[in-house]
């Protein structure tokens, strides 16, 4: 594979992040007489570019698909710790995927939108998923939750399934646990939750599988309006996002 120059890094860049696509750049930093080459990674592991050696580059691109997955940049050691190589990481923006334009929603979606998240309404009611209702969102799909959702969910998207109706609930949620989805989580008392998890049960979903799903949704901080629901599950897509909740 031909190196390549500056000129040639950054419209592969830009590229990739009009179209949502996470697209970091590898770059030698110390370590070996190719200081200053570049790889350029993509999301699903394609690369372009070369470091100099075809060894380093698959290591560096096995390490820099983890690191995109979480939209980290950072200097990785590679060859026993011989060859230094900075990977900055580009990604564009998380995606919220809101099952249901419930009341909740329309405070959670605004939040959201001020952490830099696209946010996505989904139902299949149009009375719910009304312009009236998110005029500020990015996008309203006026649509059955696993039409929606299939093939959209990557590492970097969270679902927040907001109906309390099994109807719209079961579905959205069969596809976002088949889904790379970074977070998944469910309205519902706890009651509520242990049925649809023997009901996703009866479909052949595993418990490691099902243990995805935050049920009931966001954190224990004893939330009552729907506007404090809101900040819970906004907390815990915080936490998610940062690792500190697992």
């Amino acid at each position: 594979m031909a190196p390549l120059d500056t000129t040639s890094v950054y419209p592969l860049v830009r590229a990739a992040l009009l179209e949502e696509r996470a697209i970091a750049i590898a770059t030698v930093i110390a370590g070996n007489e190719h200081v200053g080459a570049h790889l350029v990674v993509e999301a699903g592991g394609k690369s372009h570019g070369t470091l100099g050696k075809a060894t380093l580059d698959q290591a560096i691109i096995t390490a820099t698909t983890e690191l995109l997955a979480h939209g980290t940049s950072r200097v990785i050691e590679a060859a026993q710790g011989a060859t230094r190589v900075f990977v900055a990481s580009f990604n564009p923006p998380a995606k919220l995927f809101l099952v249901g334009g419930v009341h909740i929603a329309v405070g959670l979606a605004a939040m959201a939108r001020l952490l830099g998240m696209r946010t996505i309404i989904i139902d299949a009611r149009a009375a719910f998923a009304s312009p009236e209702r998110f005029a500020d969102v990015d996008e309203l799909i006026v649509a059955w939750p696993d039409e929606a959702l299939t093939g959209r969910l990557d590492a970097r998207s969270y679902v927040a399934v907001l109906t309390h109706d099994p109807k719209l609930d079961d579905p959205a949620l069969r596809v976002a646990l088949q889904s790379p989805a970074r977070y998944i989580g469910a309205l519902g008392s706890t009651k509520t939750h242990a049925r649809r998890l023997e009901r996703l049960r009866a479909e052949g979903f595993d418990e490691a599988n099902l243990g995805r799903i935050k049920g009931p949704i966001g954190l224990p901080i004893g939330a009552k309006t729907p506007e404090e629901i809101a900040v819970s599950i906004l907390a815990e897509l915080i936490g998610v996002g940062n690792k500190s909740i697992m």
